[in-house]
């Protein structure tokens, strides 16, 4: 797809340019190493117009993931919040993906950054992984040792992994990959949190090794509202296998079900299942049809 033309415009530096004329630093580390940060936000066209939800907590986890790669940061959150607002009306864009990235300077050395770049991208993107129940498989590719790095940044390089698994998987048949950690135990989809059914209750990872996703933390949020138990526990193979069903949370890809996993198709027709009844609140909060919930 076409991420922007010659009249689109990105925040870079506490200014607007036009997207094709932006340039890249050939030195830097981001593009040799990728040393770098990003988030994922969603901007969504509401009754109340255009509405980015989740902002603070977006641009929050972005100034935290730099700080875990101690690469600087020297902008005022609210500040990029109000030039995001700014940057979707330039571009006519009442919902859309946007992509804030933080890049380093030049610099060949393999030493933290004592310069930073911020770079505000946004176009009309649908949910990431489509409409449609999912085909995904256990993959072979592991997700990142939380002792070797910290897994909890939305770092640029960390998404070579993701793409690894993600191609792999697409390879094979699949829609998308899950990922072991180094105990065996699933730990995640390669960019998106994974949520089962079984028995009336939902069970996803704990954080010990997977990423903090604020979607995932949303879902957990819904759960409680809706008075559905929600369990933070280690899943094995087995776990994915028997669930009655299945789902991933993410900003991109928002909440989409999971028709099946490996050999394994599950007997539960998505539209009764718990996930569901939390993939329609959640609907319904982003486009503030409803309130927002408090995350804890």
């Amino acid at each position: 797809m076409q991420y922007y033309n010659q009249n689109t415009l990105v925040y870079l530096n506490d200014e607007f340019v036009k997207a094709d004329q932006a340039g890249v630093d050939l030195f830097g580390q981001s593009l040799h190493y990728g040393y770098g940060a990003f988030e994922g936000l969603r901007a969504y066209n509401t009754h109340n117009g255009t509405r980015i939800f989740k902002a603070e907590a977006h641009f929050e986890r972005l100034r935290k993931s730099c700080e875990a790669l101690r690469l600087p940061y020297t902008w005022d959150n609210r500040t990029l919040i109000e030039k995001t607002y700014e940057l979707l009306e330039s571009n006519n864009l009442r919902a859309a993906y946007i992509r804030p990235l933080v890049f380093s300077g030049s610099n060949m050395h393999l030493t933290s950054s004592d310069q930073a770049n911020i770079m505000i991208a946004a176009w009309e993107w649908g949910p990431y992984l489509g409409q449609n129940l999912l085909r995904v498989n256990i993959s072979s590719i592991e997700r990142p040792n939380a002792k070797s790095f910290p897994i909890e940044a939305k770092a640029s390089g960390q998404y070579i992994n993701s793409i690894l698994a993600t191609s792999d998987a697409q390879r094979h048949g699949f829609d998308e990959a899950l990922l072991l950690d180094q105990e065996g135990f699933v730990a995640q989809a390669s960019s998106e949190n994974i949520f089962i059914e079984k028995d009336f209750k939902i069970f996803t990872p704990p954080l010990e090794n997977v990423f903090p996703g604020i979607t995932r933390q949303t879902v957990i949020n819904i759960c409680k509202e809706l008075g559905f138990d929600i369990i933070e526990k280690k899943l094995t193979i087995q776990d994915i296998y028997t669930a009655d069903s299945a789902f991933l949370s993410g900003t991109a890809a928002e909440i989409i079900g999971i028709k099946q996993v490996d050999h394994v198709t599950y007997k539960e027709e998505w539209e009764h299942s718990i996930g569901a009844s939390i993939q329609r609140k959640y609907k319904n909060l982003v486009l503030e049809q409803e309130n927002y919930e408090v995350i804890i």
